[in-house]
Parts: structure tokens; C-alpha cells; sequence
């Protein structure tokens, strides 16, 4: 998948099929927008392109309001949404930045300006709730009408359920605020996942709990930044690890902003997700993970962030952590080979 920062480059394909949003999660309902809009793209003989926005819009309202709250809670990185759509079979990727003069523009210029003129559109596909322009004045009335005098298809794709529930990345962020990670994989067809490259920390994990002083054997984490302010999931979770090794690796982790440590630490301020392996790659040595690129799916969530009074009490919070881990991995071996059972 070709990726664009904007749509004026020469690399861009002069025409395509597009479909218009922010994405986030790349759920269950984007992954049937986006096959849709694959097989309309190849029947014109274009690519397919999606069109989407950082910051997300509301980031910025909220941002040039002065009203924080505003701001959605990130689902996924882009780094993770794009990798996402590259999976979905997606041809291009444009990525628009959300500014004051995007914001500004009537619904009119974003259809002569940046549809047809930037974009070369021969099909566009949008949502059911889909408005774009200076105050959401353009809708799809709209946008249909100016497909049929400018001479570009538009299709509306309705709402997308599974098991009754409606999928969108808001029944994504409130599965994910509320801990329900089974509901979070069925909407978005997969476990969640965070990744990206590991970066060095204060490497107090593995000070505590150390076999012996000075041996820095004991938690060791694997560190990933989360880039958004106000990720959706928080707390600890039980997780698998890919990329550090021939096979997925079980362990603990903690998203959010570590509330038991000094705020003024080389991450002091950042969201990051903390991953401890519970059964740590011999072959990586104490530094050999920095700079790898992994991916961490949630699974479980075991508890909230929590503050701890001393470091001893962290170490032993960890530690309970980890066998409560442990445990639900254990229950989890456990109920697949059931099933396995009574298939049998």
C-alpha cells in the first residue's frame, strides 16, 4: 500500500475509487466498507484509496476550543491503522492533515478542490452518517448530486452489526474503557493490538524483583509509546507478545501513564504500554529488545492503573500481576482443549 502525506505528488495515481474517514480501529464495519470499495475499484480498472485525517478532526476542534474533552479516545495509532489497511487489500492511503484551512473549506470546494481536482474520483463510498465541509453543511444529497453532474459515482453504505451489537469506534472505545475484550475482538474481528518499536525507559523494572542485587533480572519491560494523549484502553492486561520471537510470548503490561513513578522520568508525561514477558527470551539478552518492532494484543484486562505507596509495594503488586497472568493464560490453554474435546 502506497502511503501520502497530502494528495499534491507525483506518485499519486491520477484517478481512484475513495472512501473518506478517520477510521480508527479499522473495525468490523471499516473491513466491509473497505472490501466493498476494493471490488467497485476494481471493476473501474483504479485503485483504491482511502482518505483519512491526523489529527482526527474532533482532536482539533477540541484543541482550538479549548475543550479537551472534547477529543475522542484513540483506538489505534496510525502506525496501526495504517498497517490495518494494508491489510484490508487497500491500494493508497492519503493522509490530510486536519487544520484551520481544511476546517474552513465550503463543501463545494472540498468536492471541486480536493474530489475531483486532487483526488481524480470515479467512485466515492461514505458512511450512513457521513457530512463534510465548513460546519458539516455538505451531506450526502449533496455529494450524490455532484457525482451525477461531474460525472463520479456515490454509494452510502449502511450501519454493520455483529450479534446485535452495532459496530463503530465508539462501541470500540466503550468496549475498551469498560475492560470488555472479548466484545473489543468481536467488533473488530481481531484481538486489539499495540505496536511499535521499543524504546529504553528508566529500566527500573529490572531492579526489582532482580535475583540478586545488581543482577537487573527482574521485571524487565518492553516499552512502547503510545503517540495519542488519551489512549481508549487502559489499566493491566494479560497479552501476547509478537516479533520477538519464532513464536508469540505471554505476559503482563501496563498502558497508561504509571502513576507510581516520577512524573519527571525519561518517559515522564507520555502514555506508554509496559510489557513484561513472563517467560523472558534467553536469546535477547538484558538489551537485545530495544528497537525491535513488536506488537502487544490485549487480551485481558486484569485490573485499573493503580498507585503504589513504595516501590516494595509496586514489586509486589507486579508480582501479583504476573500470576494473575499466569493464571488466566492457564484457563485459557484450559478452555481450548475443551473445545477441542467436544469437537472431537
Amino acid at each position: 500500500m502506497l502511503v501520502f502525506r497530502g494528495f499534491h505528488h507525483p506518485d499519486i495515481a491520477p484517478a481512484c475509487a475513495l472512501t473518506i474517514g478517520n477510521f480508527d480501529g479499522v473495525h468490523r464495519g471499516h473491513q466491509a466498507m473497505l472490501a466493498l470499495l476494493n471490488n467497485e475499484a476494481r471493476h473501474r480498472g483504479v485503485p483504491s484509496r482511502v482518505m483519512t485525517f491526523e489529527p482526527h478532526p474532533r482532536d482539533y476542534f477540541a484543541k482550538a476550543t479549548g475543550k479537551p474533552d472534547l477529543a475522542p479516545a484513540r483506538i489505534a495509532t496510525l502506525r496501526d491503522k495504517l498497517t490495518e489497511l494494508h491489510r484490508c487489500g487497500v491500494d493508497q492511503t492519503v493522509v490530510l492533515p486536519f487544520d484551520a484551512a481544511f476546517a474552513a473549506q465550503t463543501p463545494q470546494a472540498f468536492i471541486d478542490d480536493v474530489l475531483v481536482r486532487g483526488m481524480g474520483v470515479r467512485y466515492v463510498l461514505v458512511g450512513d452518517d457521513f457530512c463534510f465541509g465548513a460546519k458539516r453543511a455538505g451531506d450526502y444529497a449533496m455529494l450524490d448530486a455532484a457525482g451525477e453532474a461531474l460525472g463520479f459515482d456515490v454509494a452510502r453504505m449502511n450501519s454493520y452489526e455483529v450479534r446485535g451489537m452495532r459496530v463503530s469506534s465508539s462501541a470500540v472505545r466503550s468496549a475498551l474503557q469498560d475492560g470488555r475484550m472479548d466484545d473489543v475482538s468481536r467488533l473488530l474481528g481481531r484481538p486489539f493490538s499495540i505496536s511499535g518499536h521499543v524504546v529504553h525507559g528508566r529500566k527500573l523494572g529490572r531492579q526489582l524483583g532482580e535475583s540478586a542485587p545488581g543482577r537487573q533480572d527482574g521485571f524487565r519491560t518492553l516499552n512502547l509509546r503510545f503517540a495519542h494523549w488519551k489512549p481508549a484502553a487502559s489499566g493491566i492486561f494479560a497479552v501476547r507478545v509478537h516479533g520477538l520471537d519464532d513464536k508469540a510470548l505471554i505476559g503482563v503490561a501496563n498502558l497508561g501513564i504509571r502513576p507510581s513513578l516520577d512524573p519527571n522520568d525519561i518517559n515522564g508525561g507520555r502514555v506508554l504500554l509496559e510489557t513484561h514477558c513472563l517467560d523472558w527470551p534467553a536469546s535477547l539478552g538484558a538489551e537485545g529488545a530495544y528497537g525491535k518492532i513488536i506488537r502487544v494484543e490485549l487480551l485481558h484486562k486484569l485490573h485499573d492503573e493503580l498507585k503504589y505507596d513504595s516501590l516494595d509495594a509496586l514489586q509486589i503488586g507486579i508480582a501479583k500481576d504476573c500470576d494473575d497472568a499466569r493464571a488466566y493464560f492457564a484457563r485459557f490453554t484450559e478452555t481450548s482443549r475443551q473445545t477441542t474435546r467436544d469437537r472431537i
